[in-house]
């Protein structure tokens, strides 16, 4: 089968297409034949030995999958040859077949199509888990979104709207605010001409933010952690920046806020059940219409190098895709 293969630690132009062995599943395994897989951040930090893990080399980068089962191992009875899924590896998912977790392969609705499959999982398993397990989220409370425009950044604009928050959208330029204006945000930041600290006690009257969502990281974390709200929750996502900040700690003394990390693929391995249970009710909101996956584009599999270059390059808004 053919796959995208990271030979060595570098930049996207370093991956090759290759022919691989196939791939047989094991006990608690689905072989998949994928139709789509999701471009995440992670995937171009990864690629460059930059992430918090490094895969043995070489490997195949790409998480989120969805496509036809094609085998199933032992001990594995909730989807069979045939069935349409989706679903969430650790890397891999950059190929024509990939082999999935069970309990990280769901059966796909019929009303979502392959390449929206594919940005489902990640993008939305992050921010619900972050919003609703790490954050706490509320009816009533607002909420700051940094790194709106982006995967999980818009799954976060969205979610936390359905959930009753009041949402600030913070972005880098027009048409990314505009698109999360789209997305159901009540107030937008443009951190690349305003003072982050001083819009956010603007926008808020005075009293913070209750809860911050930030995948980004960079120079703009301790502005935003400066305009909390007393016991607010800050939600350290990722960083996509690339530098990760150095924040002072008496700030979350001062703020009597906390400090929460959010690592959702840990989240999903560890505990499956509860994941289940999320997945299952961002199903149901997605079957209601109420969550609408924003495609950027989709890329053949011999493209994924000019895909990754494309999010390195701040240019996606919303999801990129491979179509398989």
């Amino acid at each position: 089968m053919k796959a995208i293969v990271c030979e060595q630690y570098g930049p996207p132009s370093d991956l090759r297409l290759k022919e691989i062995a196939n791939l047989n599943p094991r006990e608690g395994e689905v072989l998949v034949a994928v139709k789509a897989c999701g471009v995440n951040f992670p995937d171009t930090l990864i690629i460059q030995g930059l992430y918090q893990f490094k895969p043995e080399l070489p490997f195949t980068p790409g998480s989120d999958v969805a496509g036809i089962v094609k085998a199933v191992g032992p001990g594995v009875t909730h989807v069979k040859p045939g069935d349409a899924v989706f679903g969430f590896v650790v890397n891999g998912g950059f190929a024509e077949e990939v082999l999935v977790p069970a309990s990280a392969c769901f059966p796909k609705p019929p009303q979502m199509d392959f390449p929206v499959a594919a940005s489902f999982m990640m993008a939305y398993g992050t921010s619900y888990h972050a919003l609703k397990d790490r954050g706490l989220l509320a009816k009533g409370e607002t909420l700051l979104v940094l790194g709106a425009s982006g995967g999980v950044g818009l799954a976060a604009v969205e979610l936390g709207k359905l959930m009753g928050a009041k949402v600030i959208a913070a972005a880098s330029s027009t048409d990314k605010l505009e698109l999360c204006k789209a997305y159901g945000a009540d107030e937008v930041l443009n951190y690349s001409k305003e003072n982050v600290k001083e819009r956010i006690k603007e926008l808020t009257g005075g009293k913070g933010v209750d809860v911050v969502y930030d995948p980004v990281g960079g120079d703009y974390s301790e502005a935003a952690l400066r305009g909390m709200n007393w016991e607010g929750r800050y939600l350290v996502v990722g960083f996509a920046a690339g530098n990760i900040p150095k924040i002072p700690l008496n700030l979350p003394l001062l703020k009597g806020c906390s400090i929460v990390g959010v690592f959702w693929g840990s989240f999903a391995m560890k505990m499956p059940k509860r994941n289940m249970e999320n997945t299952m009710q961002l199903m149901q909101w997605y079957a209601a219409g109420r969550l609408k996956p924003h495609l950027h584009a989709v890329y053949s599999l011999a493209e994924t190098p000019k895909a990754l270059q494309e999010m390195m390059n701040r240019k996606v808004m919303g999801k990129v895709v491979i179509g398989v």
